[in-house]
């Protein structure tokens, strides 16, 4: 099961206490994937479409719950591709109640959103990359909705492909938010596990790289430092060199791997790191004006 079917398992399976969440779902279902029918004697006909058994397992469960009417479901099976999808009916005019829902309390507010994601809503597989969306019909639909996930604090964006509006987040943290607003604790851990492990691999890359940059930045140096002491001994020889210069110089020949550090602790008169690179330093400067000359 794709990750954005497990959150959409959890979340048909999240029934809400509160009379006037479910209809803020009922409302959010309604308006991205059904349709209402009144008649002129103010009756009332809904029907919700869906691809996802659970989701109109849902759908059956809210309506009979909050109404307490008679819903019908139709499955129709592609042969072809070898799917199914569900169409819920329901008649009444106190079904007049989802379209006036008043969606303004924060607990109606992630019904909302829950209901719109059960609805038209996808999620990528985390391992792979962080992608949330809602598909829209309208743009006002988009802005509506976007508007309210951003009264959460986050930062919903809204794109348009092909005729559809898409409400989506893409950073890490905001979808953790937004699983955690809709109440899919379950899917939450398991994306937070995820990122956990993607973090810590990236760190070992950066160290790993870190490290690797740096011994190459030392092993360059180095190869350096040798061309330039066999150029000096090459043209004039280390007898006109400083004790201290010809001793560097001796080293660097006799332990052409060592780090600064071990290469001056292995002179006579040993020295630090600074030491021996200040007089590492002081030998390509005078290959150099060697060169030059």
């Amino acid at each position: 099961m794709s990750f954005s079917g497990k959150i959409k398992e959890e979340l048909a399976g999240h029934i809400a206490r509160a009379r006037h969440c479910n209809l803020a779902e009922l409302s959010a279902l309604t308006e991205m994937s059904g349709e209402f029918r009144v008649g002129t004697d103010e009756s009332c006909g809904l029907m919700i479409h869906t691809e996802n058994l659970a989701v109109a397992r849902k759908v059956f469960t809210l309506l009979q719950k909050t109404f307490n009417i008679r819903t019908d479901i139709i499955v129709r099976r592609n042969t072809v591709k070898g799917s199914s999808s569900y169409h819920i009916y329901a008649k009444g005019g106190e079904l007049l109640a989802i379209r006036q829902a008043i969606v303004q309390a924060v607990c109606c507010k992630r019904a909302y959103i829950r209901g719109a994601f059960l609805a038209s809503g996808s999620m990528s597989d985390p391992s792979k990359a962080y992608h949330f969306e809602i598909v829209c019909e309208e743009n006002r639909q988009a802005e509506h909705l976007r508007d309210m996930i951003n009264s959460f604090d986050l930062d919903a964006k809204i794109v348009k492909r092909k005729k559809s509006y898409v409400v989506y987040l893409k950073e890490g943290s905001q979808i953790v938010d937004i699983l955690n607003i809709m109440e899919a604790h379950v899917a939450l851990m398991e994306l937070e596990n995820i990122r956990i492990v993607k973090e810590m691999r990236n760190s070992v890359n950066r160290k790993v790289n870190c490290e690797t940059a740096n011994i190459n930045k030392t092993v360059s140096a180095a190869v350096k430092q040798k061309e330039d002491i066999l150029y000096i001994r090459d043209t004039i020889g280390f007898e006109k060199l400083p004790e201290g210069l010809r001793e560097a110089a001796l080293a660097r020949l006799r332990y052409p791997d060592a780090p600064l550090k071990e290469l001056g602790a292995l002179l006579e008169h040993p020295v630090g790191k600074s030491g021996i690179n200040h007089r590492l330093r002081k030998l390509s400067e005078m290959a150099e004006k060697l060169r030059e000359q």
